[in-house]
């Protein structure tokens, strides 16, 4: 009795139905999860057949059943005191020895399909919740990014035709908080994007120096302003031209040295590039953005990569930002098959670090004895490369803006305000007639105006012809 009562004690918490009967088939045992679903006033001394009719009979030894007593889990059904009836997975093991008694372990399979219907439910709200919210932060990023572009083209042919120097800083003032909110506005939209998983690469061949040189020129004129030095350096063993998302690739070094001029106040920021393996057309290009800023303690490193996280509030409230840069570049980077690494020391300047791969033309057998060879012969061909610039310039527009306009025509209007951006960024030395038509097909483009882009588009093409 005894040991009854301690095994008793044991079970009667138990989540599962615990029945115990002897070799009459009456019960002497149920625990309290038996007594609620069964529902009878006293289950002690009900015969197991009342339980489970299909399965037992009463006999004059006790019961009679074809079932196989033993640790594998059979479907029976149970009846409660109200004659109603469930499905359950029960074992039913006969003691050993000769105390001639047997336990009954059975599951509710009702209980658990509901349970489960009600987590694929839950799940399905989730989703749907999910799908909803970043289809909102995408047509609202989309929407704030209309009159911001437009405020912007209103400034920028404002600053092409004033001379008043205090209405020109104040322009560019305007100018400067358009361009830092664009910026949340694309981080916002790339972030939706990527956690929806709707976000698809567009690799294409590209120079790699002249795409070096184009994110050189968009920051080093804030980084010398500063102050500050600015190294570059690209291995002889990067080819010229390269296979995949130059956009992405000038996205995460923009962010990088971004944030590399906002925590250096003194010393230098540099830019590495390497090769650092080839498998078969495939090559992994390796990048190093350093500084000499305020580093980060080794305890705030596991924050760095996460989205909508700095290392401390503080840095929010005086260098700014949203917390997203860093955990869009290390899904850029893993999307382009790459990874994003950071390395610092607090009072001493950071490290970062990411690979992605790309595809290559077929690159000759080089002995590491020709890389000066090779150097030089790299210098003279950008100092031939500079010559061509102005023709290569407007070579650039021209396919910048046929792709515009099949974009237009396609009403994909998010990829004609991206090749709209290329094309203003490229005609920033033209004549100000130019600049100007520029910008005014820019604002048709915002504005989603098929006539008035196709009426600005040719103004600007007849311009074009006669510069």
């Amino acid at each position: 009795m005894g040991e009854e009562g301690s095994c008793a004690f044991s079970i009667e918490a138990a989540l599962e139905m615990i029945l115990m009967f002897d070799r009459s088939g009456k019960l002497f045992y149920a625990n309290r999860t038996a007594r609620e679903k069964l529902a009878y006033e006293k289950l002690e001394g009900q015969h197991i057949s009342t339980l489970f009719p299909n399965t037992f009979r009463r006999s004059k030894e006790g019961f009679e059943t074809e079932y196989l007593f033993g640790e594998d889990i059979r479907h029976l059904v149970a009846y409660r005191g109200n004659q109603t009836c469930f499905p359950v997975e029960a074992r039913i093991l006969e003691g050993a020895g000769t105390s001639g008694y047997y336990v009954c372990m059975a599951n509710d399979i009702l209980e658990r399909e509901h349970l489960g219907r009600e987590i694929a439910e839950v799940r399905e709200e989730a989703q749907q919740a999910a799908r909803v919210k970043s289809e909102f932060v995408a047509n609202v990023t989309h929407e704030l990014r209309t009159p911001v572009n437009g405020i912007l083209g209103n400034v920028r042919e404002l600053l092409a035709s004033v001379e008043d120097a205090g209405t020109i800083k104040t322009l560019q003032l305007v100018e400067r908080c358009c361009g830092d909110m664009n910026k949340i506005i694309n981080n916002i939209l790339d972030f939706s994007k990527l956690d929806a998983g709707k976000f698809v690469l567009e690799p294409r061949r590209f120079h790699f120096r002249n795409m070096l040189d184009y994110v050189k020129a968009q920051h080093i004129s804030k980084i010398t302003e500063k102050g500050l030095d600015f190294f570059m350096t690209v291995s002889p063993h990067v080819p010229e031209y390269v296979i995949g998302d130059e956009l992405r690739i000038v996205q995460i070094l923009n962010n990088l040295l971004s944030n590399a001029l906002k925590f250096t106040s003194m010393g230098k920021i540099t830019l590495q590039v390497l090769r650092t393996a080839k498998v078969e057309e495939k090559l992994e290009l390796f990048f190093i953005v350093s500084d000499t800023g305020i580093g980060i303690g080794e305890e705030d490193m596991d924050k760095l990569f996460q989205s909508f996280s700095q290392v401390d509030a503080s840095i929010s409230r005086k260098y700014g930002g949203t917390g997203l840069g860093l955990s869009i570049c290390r899904q850029l980077a893993e999307l382009m098959g790459g990874r994003i690494e950071a390395e610092s020391q607090k009072g001493r300047g950071s490290s970062f670090s990411f690979s992605v791969w790309v595809g290559a033309e077929e690159i000759p057998h080089q002995e590491a004895g020709d890389d000066v060879k090779s150097a030089f012969m790299q210098m003279a061909a950008q100092a031939e490369d500079f010559g061509r610039t102005a023709e290569e310039n407007q070579e650039a527009v021209k396919r910048n803006l046929s792709r515009l306009i099949l974009s237009v025509e396609m009403e994909n209007w998010e990829k004609a305000e991206m090749f709209m951006e290329t094309v203003r960024q490229l005609t920033q030395e033209a004549p100000a007639d130019v600049k100007r038509q520029v910008l005014r097909l820019k604002m048709a483009i915002q504005k989603e105006d098929y006539d008035k882009v196709m009426t600005e588009y040719h103004k600007l093409e007849a311009l074009q012809a006669a510069v």
